[in-house]
């Protein structure tokens, strides 16, 4: 009942057929090729995995689930994140906002009903680009080059009411005066 249901049970419905395109991606596969991951160009990496390069065939039925296990590199030291058990049938799992200029490395190992011995985890490493930097580089010139054409234009409208609205009355007062 409760562990076939369980097996089954994943964070989110699987991304399959899923392609890392070359535009917007960057595939890193694992040294015994059982895990990718792809990182997107909005920060988030999609892994993916499959059974058939662990080695030899076990039988699907004593398959438990898969550990995840994560940590990326500081200046000086390693630091864990996050440890994930996932369900038998899960094929894939997103990290949705991994932070940019940090060095990842994610590693999956299948877990399997006793006694049969876990195999090797399999891991990747990789980095995932600053956010956007170019992005941001964009929008701030934009959003500068706007600050800028509106203190133009608000520079002549003070000009204009100045010139226009005091001329005037200075005029008229300067007639006043001579009348």
């Amino acid at each position: 009942g409760d562990g076939a249901a369980g097996a089954r049970l994943c964070f989110r419905p699987p991304a399959r057929g899923f392609q890392c395109a070359a535009r917007g991606c960057r595939a890193h596969r694992s040294a015994g090729g059982a895990l990718v991951a792809n990182v997107l160009r909005n920060g988030s990496v999609l892994l993916q995995w499959g059974l058939r390069h662990w080695g030899p065939p076990r039988p699907a039925a004593a398959l438990r689930g898969f550990a995840l296990n994560c940590s990326w590199d500081g200046t000086y030291t390693r630091f864990p994140c996050d440890s994930v058990e996932l369900g038998a049938a899960c094929r894939d799992y997103l990290l949705a906002e991994a932070h940019g200029s940090v060095r990842y490395r994610l590693c999956l190992q299948p877990r399997y009903a006793p006694p049969r011995p876990a195999p090797p985890a399999q891991c990747v490493e990789f980095r995932v680009e600053p956010a956007a930097m170019r992005d941001i580089v964009v929008a701030m010139t934009a959003v500068g080059g706007s600050i800028c054409v509106m203190l133009v234009f608000i520079c002549l409208l003070v000009a204009y009411i100045t010139e226009n609205l005091m001329s005037p009355a200075l005029a008229r007062g300067g007639n006043a005066a001579a009348a």
